[in-house]
């Protein structure tokens, strides 16, 4: 098998080609840029197999040519909800057009199903179990919801969609909720850090997310379905103690409004039978992991 990963360059990206790496199947890396950095970081036995293709997201042509010679496809490639709110069109044109992109290629090549990221952003911070976005970031994920279902309904092409909360772990160093992982590289450097937002949220490791996305990879799958994978529900109070246990002199602290996400969310039974048995980090192990590859890569520089 042969799977085109958007976003390639991205953190979530090499998290996910780090796990089909070791099961032996062929990447091909779609992005803007081919930023590698990371890759070899989590497989440096495996990163150099990676076929990196460039090109943008919002142009179709660019995503057929990406999607040439490949059996599957894992659309990541986005910008941001700070990125959204600053340019609005453009947020669109990425995030939405390029998934119309992805879904429109996957059916002309013959693929049957599209694996994408979606967001907990499609919920405001009130209801977690009906989406009502309160960013442009969060409307335009749950539009490619939407229109995932469609896609399913006019050409049966079968889909998942995962929203995370905030994924933490090495390499996540950009997007308004990075903070867990910036904080765990601070400590692990010495140095101060303050995380830009207070509250409580749900805080996945980025394995679990990518242990996700491989097993939808695995299996046979029919509809359209959108799963919300919260983690750990914590408080930024909480996190910031955890690394301190790890990380003893670590000067970290937290300001700001909480995120604008709400923080309880209904299990989805059907997530457990498309999908049994996908792991669960704990907030402790996924903090003391992250914080050892921040220590390592700083005692290597």
């Amino acid at each position: 098998m042969r799977v085109l990963v958007t976003g390639g360059s991205g953190f979530l990206g090499a998290w996910i080609m780090r796990r089909l790496l070791a099961r032996g199947i062929d990447c091909v890396a779609f992005d803007l840029h081919a930023k590698r950095q990371l890759l070899h970081a989590l497989a440096p036995e495996r990163a150099a197999s990676v076929q990196w293709r460039t090109g943008d997201i919002a142009q179709a042509d660019d995503v057929t040519r990406a999607l040439d010679g490949c059996d599957a496809v894992i659309h990541l490639a986005g910008i941001l909800t700070p990125d959204c709110a600053a340019n609005p069109v453009r947020g669109a044109q990425i995030n939405l057009i390029g998934t119309l992109n992805i879904f429109d290629a996957a059916r002309a090549a013959g693929l049957k199903r599209v694996l994408y990221a979606s967001s907990a952003g499609v919920f405001g911070p009130d209801d977690g179990a009906t989406p009502h976005p309160q960013t442009h970031y969060g409307a335009f994920k749950l539009a490619c919801e939407g229109s995932a279902r469609a896609y399913w309904n006019d050409h049966r092409i079968a889909s998942v969609g995962f929203r995370p909360l905030v994924v933490y772990g090495a390499g996540r160093e950009t997007g308004s909720s990075a903070a867990p992982s910036l904080a765990c590289r601070a400590a692990a450097r010495g140095e101060r850090y303050t995380m830009p937002f207070t509250g409580s949220t749900g805080f996945v490791f980025a394995d679990d997310v990518a242990a996700a996305y491989e097993a939808a990879l695995l299996r046979d799958i029919e509809g359209a379905h959108a799963f919300t994978l919260a983690g750990e529900i914590a408080s930024v109070a909480s996190v910031i103690d955890r690394i301190s246990a790890i990380v003893p002199d670590a000067s970290i602290d937290a300001a700001g409004a909480p995120l604008p996400i709400a923080t309880a969310f209904p299990h989805d039974p059907a997530l457990d039978r498309l999908l049994p048995g996908l792991p669960h980090t704990s907030l402790d192990e996924g903090l003391r992991q992250t914080v050892a590859f921040y220590r390592h890569a700083f005692q290597t520089q």
